[in-house]
């Protein structure tokens, strides 16, 4: 049984190079700018795992919000059509306690352990914990009362975050 004082450690396998910073902003989620284009680099020691990774179309990244100072139980997320704040988990926000980041994109290609993807919505040197393959059968699942949810957080109507306090 896990307990609150459990230390859980990660290394990351490579880091992603794209044009946003905290000053400059990025786009709040990377399907809302299926354009952005970034790479994703992976280290040497990692780089055999790539093997027949080039069969997706889609990729799901894990990564860690290296910028985030906080977390808060209550957040406001950006562009929230509400006044008021939500549980921190009803939310996608970076301010969490343990700050993992979630995006799906599109790969381009692979050369020389490099991902060229798009539709990329995180920093430059943003560490890169883990990728996955996008599943549709199983990663896109149909959901009125989520869809619902999304709509009334507001999750879907602002493009960027361009505030750089929001990940202080």
């Amino acid at each position: 049984m896990s307990t609150i004082n459990e230390t859980i450690n990660y290394n990351p396998i490579g880091f992603f190079s794209t044009p946003y910073t905290p000053s400059s902003g990025a786009p709040r989620q990377g399907a809302l700018m299926p354009n952005n284009k970034g790479v994703i680099e992976i280290f040497p020691a990692f780089r055999d795992a790539l093997e027949t990774l080039h069969l997706f179309d889609r990729i799901i990244v894990l990564f860690h919000f290296n910028e985030v100072k906080k977390w808060e139980s209550r957040v406001s997320p950006p562009g929230a059509s509400h006044n008021h704040n939500f549980g921190l988990f009803a939310t996608r926000s970076p301010k969490r306690p343990n700050p993992i980041g979630f995006t799906i994109v599109k790969l381009e290609k692979i050369e020389g352990g490099k991902l060229y993807v798009s539709g990329v919505d995180a920093f430059n040197g943003t560490p890169v914990i883990d990728i996955k393959p996008y599943l549709p059968s199983i990663d896109c699942i149909e959901s009125k009362r989520n869809r619902d949810a999304e709509e009334f957080l507001g999750h879907h109507d602002e493009d960027f975050i361009s505030d750089p306090e929001f990940f202080y």
